[in-house]
C-alpha cells in the first residue's frame, strides 16, 4: 500500500517517526506533516497565507521515504500534499501517533483527527491513532501493532471509505492486544482555565482536570480504561436526521 503519514505534533515528533520505522519496510510511505506542533487545531485550514514547504532530510536519509514539512495545520499538510504535491493518490492516510489520547468529546478539537478527516474527504481510508500520555507502551511498539490492524481493516472493510479513530491504552489488557469498537463518550475538564496577572495584563491558560460524564461500556473511554485498543468509526456528515425528518414531516 501507499501510505501518507501526518500528525499534529509536528514532523519531528516521536510518534510519526515510529510509524515510519514500522511501516516503511512493508509499504510505500510518504510523510506530509506540520513543521511544528499544532495540537488542538481540529480541522482548521489556512486561507490566503503562503505556506512554506520543505523536504525533511532527517526522515528521508534515515528511512528512505519522501517527507515534507509544511508550515501549517494538520489539515493543511494533508490537503496540500494530496492536491498540490502528490503524483499518485495514497491508498491510506494515517495521522499520529499522537502524544495523548483523543477520546470522547476531545475528538472535536483534535488536530490528529482533523488530518485523518481530510484524507477521508478525499475518499481515502483514513486512521487517527493516539497513545495515552501516561502509557507504559512505546511508540514503536504501538506502531508495530497498529500496522497489522490497518492492513486487516482495509482488507476487510465493507464501506467504500472508512475513518477510524484509534486510541491505545496505558497498558494492554492481561489477555493481550484486543480491539474494541465503540462510540464516543463524553469528556469535559474542570477548572479548565487558569487565570494570572503579569505586568498589569490578564492571561488565561487552558489546563484543567478530566471529568468524564459518559464512559460506560459502549464508549471509547471505557475500552481504553480496561486496557483495550479503542476504535470509533467516524463520519463527517453532521446533519441531525431525526430533527430534519420531524421538520420535513411537520
Amino acid at each position: 500500500m501507499r501510505i501518507l503519514l501526518s500528525n499534529d505534533d509536528g514532523i519531528k515528533a516521536e510518534g510519526i517517526r515510529a510509524l515510519v520505522e514500522a511501516l516503511a519496510p512493508y509499504h510505500e510511505v510518504v510523510v506530509a506533516a506540520p513543521a511544528r506542533q499544532q495540537s488542538g487545531m481540529a480541522h482548521a485550514l489556512t486561507v490566503g497565507v503562503p505556506l512554506e514547504v520543505r523536504r525533511d532530510d532527517e526522515l528521508e536519509h534515515e528511512f528512505g521515504v519522501e517527507a515534507w514539512a509544511i508550515d501549517g495545520t494538520p489539515t493543511d499538510s494533508v490537503k496540500l500534499y494530496l492536491e498540490a504535491i502528490a503524483e499518485r493518490k495514497p491508498d491510506v492516510v494515517i495521522s499520529g501517533i499522537n502524544h495523548g489520547a483523543n477520546l470522547a468529546t476531545d475528538i472535536t478539537y483534535s488536530g490528529t483527527v482533523g488530518a485523518a478527516m481530510e484524507g477521508y474527504l478525499h475518499d481515502i481510508d483514513s486512521f487517527a491513532v493516539s497513545l495515552d500520555s501516561a502509557s507504559e507502551l512505546s511508540y514503536l511498539e504501538v506502531a508495530r501493532v497498529f500496522r497489522s490492524f490497518v492492513e486487516r481493516s482495509v482488507a476487510d472493510k465493507e464501506k467504500d471509505v472508512i475513518l477510524y479513530n484509534v486510541n491505545f491504552p496505558v497498558r494492554f489488557h492481561p489477555d493481550g492486544v484486543q480491539y474494541v469498537f465503540g462510540r464516543q463518550g463524553k469528556r469535559d475538564y474542570l477548572n479548565a482555565f487558569q487565570r494570572e496577572e503579569r505586568d498589569g495584563k490578564v492571561f488565561y491558560t487552558m489546563a484543567g482536570e478530566i471529568y468524564d460524564s459518559d464512559k460506560g461500556e459502549p464508549t471509547d473511554i471505557y475500552a481504553t480504561e480496561q486496557g483495550y485498543v479503542s476504535v470509533t468509526p467516524l463520519i463527517i456528515d453532521a446533519t441531525d436526521y431525526p430533527e430534519l425528518d420531524r421538520r420535513l414531516q411537520g
